[in-house]
């Protein structure tokens, strides 16, 4: 049963065309890795599904829901970590969860609950009180993981969650999110320049170059299809080696939660 569903999908800004006619399907409870090179069109992809941008063409449907007509739905029924941090260092552990759950409506009776259990599944319960401008990278990614899963989600939405970490920190985190997947079904959509985060944990895997999905299967069939022996060689076979300018990026938690706040569509 497909979680997420994506047909024709299509973005343009001005006279580029970033998404070009994209359809892909996700099924519950999978892990899909969607790969590409910097400014492929990914990060645009995931804005559209996230409610951030409203497509030019197509059709999306997240758990059921119109992001460009049911916002509210669509955005109760995901978390998300950006690339870029979203935390409020200002703020303790426990008040950046608080304010999340405030913002998504989640009950105070549940949310205290919630906030306990989350911190204590990403290693953090001894640092509820401290505020984030002290914690390490890793610390926050792991903080920012509890965030997105304070609203029970059904998707879980990491855009190059592991930029900057350390291999030791890459790992830990991914192990979380392996065991989010099994224990709770949830279903995972990742980004990631990390070929070997890929290989190892998707189920399957989409290729996207110039706005074009160009690829979808397992990482064994994707090294089948290209004859090559790594995930990486497979990766470059397909994309090419030319260096890419990176996408633009932007607050976009920030911009989330304004219009969750708001009400806006």
């Amino acid at each position: 049963m497909s979680i997420i569903s994506v047909k024709n999908l299509t973005k343009k800004f001005k006279d580029f065309v970033a998404v070009k006619d994209i359809s892909f399907e996700v099924d519950q409870g999978e892990i899909f890795a969607f790969l590409g090179p910097n400014g492929a069109g990914k990060s645009t992809t995931i804005k559209m599904l996230t409610t951030l941008l409203h497509p030019d063409g197509g059709m999306i449907r997240l758990n059921n829901f119109d992001p460009v007509v049911q916002g509210d739905e669509v955005r109760r029924s995901f978390g998300i970590v950006f690339q870029d941090p979203s935390l409020d260092d200002e703020l303790t552990a426990e008040e950046n969860l608080e304010f999340h759950g405030v913002l998504y409506k989640v009950p105070s009776s549940i949310r205290e609950k919630r906030i306990g259990e989350l911190l204590k599944f990403v290693d953090l319960e001894d640092r509820r009180k401290s505020l984030v401008k002290t914690f390490s990278g890793g610390m926050k990614r792991r903080l920012e993981i509890a965030r997105g899963l304070l609203h029970h989600p059904k998707i879980l939405f990491l855009d190059e969650p592991t930029l900057g970490l350390d291999p030791q920190t890459r790992n830990h985190m991914w192990n979380y999110v392996v065991k989010l997947n099994k224990e709770e079904g949830m279903t995972i959509f990742f980004t990631t320049h990390y070929m070997e985060e890929a290989d190892k944990v998707a189920g399957r895997i989409a290729v996207i170059d110039h706005g074009k999905i160009i690829a979808v299967g397992t990482s064994n069939e994707l090294k089948s299809k290209t004859n090559t022996k790594t995930l990486e060689e497979a990766f470059l076979n397909l994309t090419g080696t030319t260096i890419r300018d990176e996408e633009a990026t932007s607050k976009d938690y920030l911009r989330m939660a304004r219009r969750m706040w708001t009400g806006r569509k």
